[in-house]
């Protein structure tokens, strides 16, 4: 391994500085690579079987106690292309923050993109999952994605090559995402005010200076999330240092020490008490990634 290369792969590396609820155990190995080329190499490298996780900002994930066995890739910070093609066409790679997006949209003059700033998460992400806020969805917007997959092989993919839906995308098994082309309409433009009117409601209405992970469940057909967890009582409600949160009962926080044991514990908590309550399953669309602590019997 080349020594640029060796210097930002680490080995046990807390997860918990890695993600925005501030928990999580070490990974095996930790990645953070410099380039695309660089990245594609050091696939190429791995042995055949070593799980590989990707990471962005480390929103919308819940890593547990016991880390995350095998690689974990990390974007953020890198894979930050972004750049106007033309008559609307926007080319992001997966490590571009969502706001850093719009706000660029909105210098381009296309749109509409002022949603991407209600994302607190980057490209790869929500490509990943189809993040949405403020009525707009990731997918919406894709003309084509780029993808890799363990051996390195870097492929242009069409929308019909996934499966999406709410907050759910199935694609081509063992690939990621590199980056995206996205179609906008220079008709439409985007505008600050307009994201800067997004990043306010965000401050107003969620609890954005306490560690969370954004909306912890999704919205169920024809209801909100937070609303049922409300009026179930729950806002407020705690396991260890894990809260619902006051301000929006779809926010999850650490109080100051919590465990991801406690925010998994309060996850399943909320759903069988909304199920109890409300006759509704909320499903999470936070990510859960790594192991458990083993304890002594």
């Amino acid at each position: 391994m080349a020594a640029p290369e060796k210097a930002r792969v680490r080995y046990g590396e807390p997860m918990a500085r890695h993600t925005s609820w501030r928990v999580g155990g070490p990974a095996d190995v930790y990645f953070k690579p410099r380039s695309r080329d660089e990245l594609v190499q050091f696939l190429q490298r791995q042995p055949p079987g070593t799980p590989v996780s990707w990471v962005g900002l480390g929103s919308n994930l819940l890593v547990r106690d016991g880390g995350v066995r095998g690689v974990v890739v990390a974007t953020a910070g890198c894979l930050e292309h972004l750049r106007y093609l033309g008559d609307g066409l926007v080319e992001a790679e997966a490590g571009v923050p969502c706001t850093v997006l719009a706000r660029h949209c909105a210098r381009w003059r296309v749109g509409p993109a002022e949603f991407f700033a209600g994302i607190p998460g980057t490209v790869g992400g929500a490509l990943a999952m189809n993040a949405g806020a403020f009525g707009g969805e990731t997918w919406q917007c894709v003309e084509t994605v780029e993808t890799v997959d363990r051996a390195g092989v870097v492929r242009r993919r069409p929308p019909a090559d996934f499966h999406v839906a709410y907050r759910e995308v199935r694609g081509p098994a063992g690939e990621w995402f590199l980056a995206a082309r996205l179609r906008f309409d220079p008709a439409r433009p985007t505008s600050m005010d307009g994201v800067r009117h997004v990043i306010q409601q965000r401050q107003e209405k969620q609890p954005l200076g306490r560690p969370s992970c954004g909306s912890v469940f999704r919205n169920p057909p024809g209801d909100f999330a937070g609303r049922l967890i409300e009026t179930a009582g729950l806002k407020g409600h705690r396991i260890g240092g894990a809260q619902v949160a006051e301000k929006h009962a779809n926010f999850i926080i650490n109080t100051g020490g919590a465990t991801a044991a406690d925010i998994e514990a309060l996850i399943a908590h909320v759903q069988a008490t909304v199920a109890a309550v409300h006759g509704v399953r909320l499903v999470p669309e936070v990510h859960v990634l790594g192991a458990t602590v083993e304890t002594a019997p």
